[in-house]
């Protein structure tokens, strides 16, 4: 009789209004560690099974979703891409006492209370943002609006940015999203002379709406159009916006050069996906190479607190950082890069989180323009 799985349930956004194209690369990630695992023998024998739900961006499915993971008797719970839906499924996860690592989901306040079952793989979003808010000001803008819609994880990061900003000398303007149309947003930036735009909006609506009013309206031909939330990571971006999608900076999660795993792992997961894989599919298979460890170990109160494992982006460990109620893997590499104006399918790095462009060497990207080049992916 064969051994019976150690089944982990993944969570994952994989219709709308789900950011679905995140959701595709977040599983193929975790389904590549998974194989991988149970062509290494599984747990002690035991393949390794993974029950996917899709939680729609959805914080009510995504609890319902750990529910009936844990009735099915998952051992782990991986994934997540939205903030919104992840709180949800963590606070669930932390009353059941079910390990869940987050793979994406970066507000600071995953839990509300501290939860030992409870990790984190993707940065805080204070940590991330303030990377951006540093680029902002290290390329000399002092006047920034925020195109926000109303949601938890959009006001963080207004926030997150204004506390950064303003003790710098730079201003923030909030301008709704849920009154304002693509135009008349071009008229508030007018007034508020600013001369960059975050775009703290869903995608593809309004996010899409909006970069293709403002690059069409010739008053504002010098403003920055960025999106921290990372929209134009994926290949959607690029498909509805073409060349209007160039030159929008944002944040992305990789290091500047892939060492030997993970570019192994690229060339995989590009030949699942039909297509380059995002930052969210390397968090998947980090996501699953972590648990996998963690259920080869002695069962504890802490599950997080040894882990030692080489991942994609680096040798990944959990530690208490303040201000954040899980175990949180301090710090994935952060950079700040935007699509190529001479080629949107390339990507450059504008910034780390070092608050400089990442220097060449061997096999690194060729530099152009101040900044380095990556290749095609995406």
């Amino acid at each position: 009789m064969d051994p019976a799985p150690v089944r982990i349930g993944a969570l994952a956004p994989l219709t709308r209004p789900g950011w679905t194209e995140a959701g595709r690369h977040l599983v193929a990630g975790l389904r590549l560690a998974a194989d991988e695992a149970n062509a290494a023998g599984g747990i002690a024998g035991r393949p390794l099974e993974l029950v996917v739900r899709d939680t729609a961006a959805d914080p009510l499915r995504a609890a319902a979703a750990v529910d009936e993971l844990a009735e099915l008797g998952v051992a782990a719970l991986a994934g997540e891409y939205h903030s919104v839906s992840a709180r949800a499924a963590a606070a669930r996860a932390a009353a059941l006492g079910l390990p869940f690592l987050c793979s994406s989901a970066v507000i600071d306040a995953l839990t509300e209370h501290p939860a030992d079952a409870v990790a984190r793989l993707a940065p805080a979003q204070s940590h991330g943002w303030r990377t951006y808010a540093d680029f902002l000001l290290g390329a000399g803008h002092r006047r920034i609006a925020v195109a926000a819609e109303p949601s938890v994880y959009w006001a963080a990061g207004t926030r997150i940015l204004r506390e950064h900003l303003t003790p710098r000398g730079a201003t923030l303007a909030e301008l709704d999203m849920s009154t304002l149309t693509p135009e008349a947003l071009c008229e508030e930036l007018l007034a508020h002379r600013a001369t960059a735009l975050l775009l703290l909006a869903g995608h593809p609506d309004p996010a899409v709406p909006v970069v293709r009013a403002v690059r069409r309206d010739l008053r504002l031909g010098g403003i920055l159009i960025g999106a921290p939330a990372g929209q134009p990571e994926f290949t959607e971006w690029a498909a509805l916006l073409g060349e209007d999608g160039a030159a929008v900076p944002f944040l992305r999660y990789l290091p500047e050069r892939l060492g030997p795993l993970g570019a192994r792992v690229e060339t995989a997961l590009r030949a699942r996906l039909g297509e380059a894989p995002s930052f969210v599919a390397f968090e998947g298979y980090d996501t699953l190479t972590v648990l996998a460890e963690v259920l080869r170990s002695p069962r504890r109160a802490d599950p997080w607190a040894r882990v030692a494992v080489e991942g994609t982006r680096g040798e990944i460990r959990f530690s208490r950082v303040p201000g954040i109620g899980v175990r949180q893997w301090a710090w994935p590499p952060v950079q700040v890069a935007d699509r190529d104006p001479g080629d949107p399918g390339r990507f450059r790095v504008l910034w780390t989180a070092e608050g400089r462009p990442g220097a060449p060497g061997p096999g690194a990207p060729a530099w152009r323009g101040g900044v380095s080049v990556r290749p095609e992916r995406g």
